[in-house]
């Protein structure tokens, strides 16, 4: 599609033809997205997240979980690029890697609330 003409589309259809021409990979790669976020105990890290950069020994208190759980989620959550992390000296600083995880989150707690 010409980037020309997307400028005359209404951002909902724009969406909607972008999602209707999706590649096998880019497919794939959503799918595993969905997957990962498909973990009760993952959707938790990511929504203390959204508050802070926090710590895994912080992140395992509050959760009530041990330290190597958390880092194991973690990792996988950073794998997907759904978080990111900044070292302090001997310690890691987790955030979430971008507004578009801030989104997926506000979007899924949309749909399971609206009805």
């Amino acid at each position: 599609m010409d980037p020309d003409t997307l400028q005359d589309i209404p951002p909902h259809e724009h969406c909607l033809k972008k999602l209707a021409a999706t590649d096998d990979l880019t497919s794939r790669r959503l799918a595993e997205v969905f997957k990962i976020l498909g973990d009760a105990t993952r959707i938790k890290l990511l929504a203390l997240l959204t508050s802070d950069e926090m710590r895994v020994s912080d992140i395992a208190e509050t959760l009530n979980m041990g330290q190597s759980a958390i880092s194991h989620q973690l990792r996988v959550l950073r794998d997907a690029r759904l978080v990111k992390f900044r070292k302090d000296g001997k310690e890691a600083w987790y955030t979430l890697d971008d507004d578009h995880v801030v989104k997926l989150m506000r979007q899924g707690l949309d749909h399971v609330s609206h009805g």
